[in-house]
């Protein structure tokens, strides 16, 4: 059994390296240093909060007289972004957002189909929506609700239309489904309509994406750009006889602004104007989103004043984003930035890689020290994880040590 003498020993030295000992650890112990965001869909640049323009010399200014909270202005072939301004500020879209439901539901049925409405399919149309006019019990053509969507923004019409793909649960699942493969992160669906609900929101660079998206069905090209149409009424009880009316697009620019394909208006209470539009000129295709200007007028000005901008600085300008390419089947999907040279698919790198045996022993010098760690994801690394060993047997030790101290001098 050891003496006094040597256990006093013992149990002092336990109790003078132990304050040593422990404070390396709490030192490795200390938080991580906050993981930067992660890089925003499009590029770095879409992220940024305020305008984003890189002009070569001779470019023409930008408009100065932008209200629009949020807007984009992108070359619709080769996805760049020539400007933009808080492209993912997230927002409610208003029917802006019934370019996803057409994106989504289509393709799926055959225009000249013929569906008859149930009284059940035109309930539940929230108060003040906009309609086109649909009756139940008669018959209608697939292709007479699309214009009734894309002309007269017709709520009765998007839920005809949802409840022909299923219910309006379903067809709200799949437009995310569609948002999601079409790396649209900041949307989140509520209503298929577009209609203001609570947590219903887009932004420019997402509806962008789906005008982009949309426009290369030609269905849909074809009716985003129908100025005016006869709708099918109701049947006349003296005839017999089935009566039409016309019905007009609300797009204000349609029709006025040179080379305009039209694609989708909307206003709402909350949403304000919105306003995704689409223009052709000499063989190029450029895609402008508004969203949020202080007036109603002030969406189509802003829109028609971004269009001419872009067309005449479309060479003139250093693309500052992209706008990426849908995900490709099976869940892989692009880099988040959508530009060239990233492998599609590939795992990301953990945002902490463990260290080298030599970055671990600076990590073990660095605490000593005092200083923060840099190691693996717990926060510790090797030397924090040693030097709790260690303390861990040396208050055990010393535990040791007062126990036989104690036996000692019972036993004396």
């Amino acid at each position: 059994m050891p003496t006094r003498p040597q256990l006093a020993h013992l149990l002092a030295a336990c109790a003078a390296a132990l304050p040593v000992l422990l404070a390396a650890p709490a030192a490795v112990a200390a938080p991580h240093e906050p993981p930067p965001p992660p890089a925003a869909i499009g590029g770095e640049r879409m992220g940024l909060s305020g305008v984003q323009v890189a002009p070569l010399p001779g470019a023409p200014a930008l408009p100065g007289d932008l209200t629009g909270r949020s807007w984009i202005v992108a070359d619709a072939a080769s996805g760049d972004v020539l400007a933009a301004s808080n492209p993912h500020l997230r927002l409610a879209p208003a029917s802006t957002l019934k370019i996803l439901f057409a994106d989504t539901v289509l393709p799926k049925f055959d225009r000249n189909l013929v569906h008859r409405v149930a009284d059940a399919e035109i309930q539940g149309i929230g108060p003040g929506s906009s309609l086109v006019g649909i009756k139940e019990d008669l018959d209608y053509r697939v292709e007479d609700l699309w214009r009734g969507v894309f002309l007269s923004s017709g709520n009765d019409a998007v839920h005809v239309l949802s409840h022909m793909n299923g219910g309006i649960r379903q067809t709200v699942t799949e437009m995310q489904a569609r948002a999601d493969a079409l790396q649209a992160r900041d949307t989140k669906v509520i209503s298929p309509d577009g209609y203001d609900m609570d947590g219903q929101v887009s932004s420019a660079y997402d509806l962008t994406l789906f005008a982009r998206a949309g426009l290369r069905n030609p269905d849909f090209r074809m009716y985003c750009a129908t100025r005016d149409a006869l709708f099918p009424g109701a049947v006349d009880k003296n005839t017999g006889q089935r009566g039409s009316f016309g019905i007009a697009n609300t797009d204000r620019l349609l029709g006025k602004y040179p080379g305009l394909i039209g694609v989708k208006n909307g206003f709402t209470t909350e949403a304000g104007s919105t306003f995704v539009g689409a223009a052709e000129r000499n063989g190029r295709t450029l895609l402008v989103t508004v969203m949020h200007p202080s007036t109603y007028q002030k969406v189509y000005d802003e829109t028609a004043a971004l269009l001419d901008w872009g067309f005449a600085a479309a060479d003139k300008v250093t693309p500052v984003g992209k706008l990426v390419d849908e995900a490709p089947a099976g869940g892989t999907e692009p880099t988040p930035t959508g530009q060239a040279g990233g492998t599609a698919g590939a795992p990301a790198p953990p945002p902490h890689p463990s260290p080298s045996p030599t970055e671990s022993a600076r990590t073990a010098a660095g605490a000593a020290a005092g200083g923060g760690p840099d190691g693996g994801d717990d926060g510790l690394g090797p030397a924090g994880w040693l030097g709790i060993g260690a303390a861990v047997l040396l208050v055990a030790g010393a535990a040791g040590a007062r126990f036989l101290l104690r036996r000692r001098d019972r036993s004396s």
